[in-house]
């Protein structure tokens, strides 16, 4: 698997899904329900876009995934 695994391309999808999650429409649903769709939508992008942002590498059958977390500035 290593040998066929595009870390790039791996990464540029997980960029999709959050860009994806952020512009997802959420159903007809009032309450708790929307509460707890809207949490899972927040955590859901922040999941994705945590590793859409992290810079990947692939040694001897290790894929390590770097994410700074340091606020910019």
């Amino acid at each position: 698997m290593a040998d066929s695994l595009d870390i790039d391309a791996m990464l540029a999808r997980f960029r999709d899904r959050a860009t994806a999650v952020r512009k997802r429409n959420l159903p007809p649903v009032g309450g708790e329900e929307r509460t707890r769709l809207v949490e899972q939508a927040q955590t859901d992008f922040q999941d994705f876009a945590i590793i859409g942002d992290a810079t990947g590498t692939l040694e001897d059958g290790v894929l390590t995934l770097t994410v700074d977390l340091r606020p910019k500035g």
